[in-house]
């Protein structure tokens, strides 16, 4: 063999194994698909938010005048079953009101009329069909200023699981339609990422409480549970 023909076949033998590893580098074809899935369960706690408001003409007696009621509130608490436990005070705030009154060079005076308490609890109850009663003792007892409530679930872990298997068949079935339009089918799973949402809180303003009507209405309904998954899977012929 000659020369020429030599170092043809020394090319070709570098070559060969060159291709074939950039071949092997090369990402196999893949789809990403989102699946959502959703679970609904009913709720098992509800986080209440209860504030009560003083005003007096000193910083001392309205803070008097709120904690004779705020006292009066957790007693109602604990008598409708509410473990200690599940009281916390979230913030007291003590801030003076002013009466401005224009001047006619356009300035203002500013006149102190009294100081505001505000004392807020933030309450637990796991007994959802006393929810009612427990709102209704604690406006009659003193809350008289914004107020809350959300329903929730203590262990939500089991309905989120239900609503991941949803959603990773969602993206299965979704990852078999696109492949098959395209004229290829869906193999292994490369990734899996996956999001969670809780429901959103349900408000209700305590000033809606209608004390002529007993026990305010209060319907838990359901919480779905939310879930996104983005999964990535292998493409073949």
């Amino acid at each position: 063999m000659n020369r020429k023909y030599m170092a043809l076949a020394l090319a070709a033998a570098l070559t060969l194994p060159a291709a074939a590893a950039r071949a092997d580098n090369e990402p196999s074809p893949r789809i990403v698909v989102t699946g959502e899935g959703e679970a609904s369960v009913a709720p098992d706690l509800a986080l209440l938010s209860l504030s009560v408001m003083r005003e007096a003409k000193t910083a001392r007696e309205a803070l008097d005048a709120n904690n004779e009621a705020m006292a009066a509130v957790i007693a109602a608490m604990k008598a409708a079953g509410v473990a200690e436990r599940d009281l916390q005070t979230a913030g007291i705030q003590i801030q003076p009101r002013y009466n401005y009154t224009n001047k006619p060079d356009g300035s203002q005076d500013a006149e102190l009329v009294a100081y505001q308490v505000i004392n807020t609890l933030s309450v637990r109850v796991r007994d959802i069909a006393k929810t009612g009663e427990v709102l209704d003792k604690a406006v009659s007892l003193g809350v008289n200023q914004g107020g809350g409530i959300t329903f929730t679930n203590e262990k939500p872990e089991g309905v989120i699981t239900e609503a991941r298997k949803l959603a990773v068949a969602d993206a299965i079935a979704k990852a078999k339609v696109l492949a098959e339009a395209a004229g290829v089918k869906v193999g292994k799973v490369l990734e899996i990422t996956d999001q969670s949402y809780a429901p959103p809180p349900m408000p209700m303003q305590a000033k809606s409480f209608d004390r002529a009507a007993g026990a305010a209405p209060v319907e838990a309904g359901e919480n779905a549970y939310r879930v996104q998954v983005n999964v990535t899977f292998e493409l073949k012929n």
